[in-house]
């Protein structure tokens, strides 16, 4: 069969390179040998219900408003998902698939409600910089290891019953205060991470297709492999240096787990460092 991937309003959530998630599944898928076709949905065009995936991507407070006003009134997308398409949403696009999220009045806008949460202003200081997430066992046990991103969010995003977290902050502020990050349910997968994070994190990009096609086979991932590891001993010990000589990441908040150089739950300590972690993962 050929899968069908729809990027979804890129013009309007599209930042820091988020589009490109849909360009790795789609490869991700060829270099397997299915057959897949990439449909770029633009503001001005009607959103397919038939497709096997949508990705939705971050943006600015008024571009978000008008997807979520256009995605609520077309109803493509609540019919896709019940229909079992996946849906990876990132920052923005997290937001709106909710049942609340900041309009660009700051007032509350209408949600699409396929997912259990609420999102909401904050006085809190803006949450920017690298992350680092620690899957849930659930999806460790799928093969997925830590996960790594960028995130550049103002509001904070309360989960429901109705929707578990992705995995615990390690490093960085996730979904509101350093605890949890991101939301599962169903076949929808919502983070804060950007990079684009299918990029950094190709063993997601994995996850989702399984999701469709069922098992795949392995590919030859060493570089793409190696670099995520990179990536997440640089990010952490970037931000290990900074908090030692008394400096922040202006406008980060700190979860407060990895300072000491110990994470919760004792997955690194300060002996062994992240890269042990890292292995183990």
């Amino acid at each position: 069969m050929s899968v069908l991937i729809a990027l979804v309003y890129p013009e309007l959530l599209g930042t820091y390179g988020d589009s490109g998630n849909a360009t790795i599944l789609s490869q991700r898928l060829r270099w397997r040998g299915h057959d897949t076709e990439l449909v770029t949905v633009s503001a001005a065009d009607s959103v397919p219900a038939s497709c096997d995936i949508y990705v939705i991507g971050g943006g600015e407070d008024l571009p978000q408003g008008l997807a979520a006003a256009k995605l609520n009134e077309s109803r493509a997308l609540h019919r896709a998902v019940d229909n079992g398409a996946v849906v990876l949403a990132v920052c923005a696009g997290f937001q709106i698939m909710g049942e609340r999220f900041v309009g660009p009045d700051g007032r509350a806008g209408e949600g699409l409600g396929l997912l259990d949460c609420v999102t909401a202003s904050t006085s809190a200081p803006r949450a920017i910089g690298e992350v680092l997430v620690e899957p849930s066992r659930e999806w460790q046990g799928r093969g997925l290891g830590v996960l790594t991103g960028f995130e550049n969010h103002g509001a904070v995003t309360e989960l429901g019953p109705g929707a578990r977290p992705v995995g615990e902050v390690r490093l960085g502020t996730g979904n509101k205060d350093g605890t949890v990050e991101g939301a599962v349910a169903g076949r929808i997968w919502a983070t804060y991470l950007h990079g684009p994070v299918l990029a950094r994190n190709p063993r997601l990009a994995d996850l989702l297709l399984s999701w469709v096609v069922g098992p795949l086979a392995p590919l030859e991932d060493s570089e793409p492999d190696a670099l995520h590891a990179e990536r997440a001993a640089r990010s952490f010990g970037e931000r290990n240096r900074d908090d030692h000589s008394g400096t922040r990441h202006s406008g980060t908040r700190h979860s407060g787990k990895a300072h000491s150089g110990k994470a919760h739950g004792g997955k690194w300590h300060g002996g062994e460092g992240l890269a042990g972690w890292l292995r183990r993962s």
